[in-house]
């Protein structure tokens, strides 16, 4: 029996500190290889070594971790997201381990396959960036927009990945529509999502291996089932008025044929009177 009151509310707090931390430190797990190179980026350079070195140790790094996240990172990140799918639906007693496997498994091609393709993509843009941007401080800019707009679609593609079954090019290019065609929505996913990351990078780094991932995966898929569910009642209101319009127009059919079959009554009945 679950304690009330205050006690009550203790437990409740120190149970979501378990499930979030958890997962997150599943995450983590999961993503070993992503997470080593990406912890090579912040270990301190040899003495004497001069910018060229740190920017090429730089660049190898960034790589590697380009290299392996479609095959860690983005799977892990999907298994994260269909538990944190659970927890905002109201199912907040799953088993944690059982529910985080099942996602990993379930999702891991297509995880995979988006991971690819969003890496190719950010590779490009990164790369173009690089190229024009001493060149044009407008196309600069543009691949900035491009790159933002990217980084927010992948909240949308992790949501949708765990909630809906499409294809993987469906998947994004829905992800995509979606993050264009609901900018407030995106924009609040974008503000609390960098405001987690930032805080967790600068601020409270032992967020990081305990909180960071859960927080973000809950904080964006509760954002993404606002949309859903609004689509949805579009979607049925939508569904609602073409039912109706369709059972006007059934009725307007029945009462035209109720007028010809009385006129033309009124004709036989002419006929049979004149003969």
């Amino acid at each position: 029996m679950e304690p009330r009151g205050l006690m009550g509310g203790f437990y409740r707090i120190s149970e979501w500190i378990m499930r979030l931390a958890v997962i997150n430190l599943l995450w983590i797990v999961c993503s070993i290889p992503f997470v080593f190179f990406g912890l090579t980026m912040f270990i301190a350079p040899q003495s004497g070594a001069t910018e060229q070195d740190m920017l090429g140790s730089l660049y190898t790094s960034l790589i590697l971790m380009a290299i392996v996240a479609p095959f860690t990172f983005f799977p892990a990140t999907a298994a994260m997201f269909a538990v944190a799918r659970k927890w905002v639906t109201g199912e907040t007693d799953v088993s944690l381990f059982k529910t985080y496997f099942r996602g990993y498994k379930e999702n891991y091609k297509q995880s995979m396959i988006g991971g690819i393709l969003y890496t190719l993509l950010f590779v490009i843009m990164i790369v173009d960036f690089i190229v024009y941007r001493e060149q044009l401080n407008i196309l600069s800019y543009i691949f900035i927009a491009f790159l933002a707009l990217l980084g927010v679609s992948i909240f949308n593609f992790f949501s949708m990945l765990v909630h809906y079954h499409m294809k993987t090019f469906q998947l994004m290019k829905n992800a995509i529509l979606i993050t264009i065609g609901k900018p407030f929505r995106s924009l609040s996913t974008a503000i609390m999502c960098g405001l987690v990351i930032y805080i967790s990078f600068f601020q409270f780094t032992f967020l990081i291996p305990f909180f960071m991932g859960s927080i973000v995966a809950y904080l964006a898929f509760w954002n993404f089932n606002i949309i859903y569910t609004k689509l949805q009642e579009q979607a049925e209101k939508l569904k609602r008025s073409e039912e109706e319009e369709a059972e006007e127009a059934a009725e307007m059919d029945r009462e035209d044929l109720v007028k010809d079959e009385y006129k033309e009554a009124n004709r036989e009945a002419d006929k049979e009177g004149s003969k």
